[in-house]
C-alpha cells in the first residue's frame, strides 16, 4: 500500500494510535522509574537508579520471552487486553500507593505488562492489512516513537503542575493504556475499519 491508501484507512490510524499509546505507556514509567522511586517513594538515588529500571526492563524482557516461547498457543488480542489492564492496574499501584516495596512491584508489573503492547501491535497490523507492506511498518514505527516522547513528557509537564508531584503526571499519563484498552476492544469486536 502507498502512504496515501493507508493514510486513507480507519485500519491504519487505529494502529497507529495503538502504536503510540504502546509507547507512551512503556516510556511514561521507565523514563522516570528511578526519579519515582527516589522522590515519590523515599528511597536513595542508587537505590532508585538500580531498582526501578532494572525491575521494569527484567519484567519487560521476561514477558517478551515467555510470548516468544508460548506465544502460538495464545489469543494475542486477548491477551494484549490482559496487558492493557495490568498496565493501568500497575498505574494504579504507583499513584496511589507509598510504600516502596509496592512501587518497586509496580514497576515490575508496569514492565511485565507493556512487554508485548508494542510488538503485539505490529503482528496485528500484519495479520489485518496483509498489504501493508514498509510503509505501514515505518509510519507504525514512528507513531510508536510519538508515543514514546508523548508519555514522558505529559508526565513532565503534568508534574510539574502540580508541584513536582510525579504521582499526578503518573496519573494523568493512565490515559494511554486506557485508550490502548479501548482500541483493542475495537479490534476484538471487528470494527468496521476500511482497509
Amino acid at each position: 500500500m502507498t502512504i496515501a491508501e493507508l493514510a486513507r484507512s480507519g485500519s491504519f490510524w487505529l494502529f497507529a494510535l495503538l502504536m503510540a499509546c504502546a509507547g507512551a505507556a512503556e516510556q511514561s514509567v521507565s523514563q522516570w522509574a528511578s526519579t519515582f522511586a527516589e522522590q515519590g517513594l523515599g528511597v536513595s538515588k542508587t537505590v532508585g537508579d538500580l531498582l526501578g529500571p532494572m525491575l521494569f526492563a527484567a519484567c519487560m524482557g521476561a514477558s517478551r520471552a515467555w510470548y516468544g516461547k508460548f506465544g502460538a498457543k495464545i489469543d494475542l488480542k486477548r491477551f494484549m487486553l490482559l496487558s492493557c489492564a495490568l498496565c493501568i492496574a500497575a498505574y494504579g499501584v504507583l499513584v496511589l500507593c507509598g510504600v516502596p516495596i509496592f512501587g518497586f512491584l509496580g514497576c515490575g508489573l508496569a514492565g511485565l505488562s507493556v512487554g508485548i503492547l508494542w510488538p503485539g501491535t505490529f503482528s496485528l497490523a500484519a495479520g489485518r492489512m496483509e498489504r501493508g507492506g514498509t510503509a505501514l511498518f515505518a509510519l507504525l514505527a514512528l507513531a510508536g516513537d510519538v508515543g514514546c516522547s508523548a508519555g514522558p513528557t505529559l508526565v513532565g509537564f503534568v508534574s510539574g503542575a502540580f508541584s513536582d508531584q510525579l504521582r499526578a503526571g503518573l496519573a494523568a499519563a493512565m490515559i494511554f493504556p486506557l485508550l490502548m484498552l479501548l482500541g483493542m476492544l475495537a479490534l476484538r469486536r471487528g470494527a468496521r475499519l476500511s482497509k
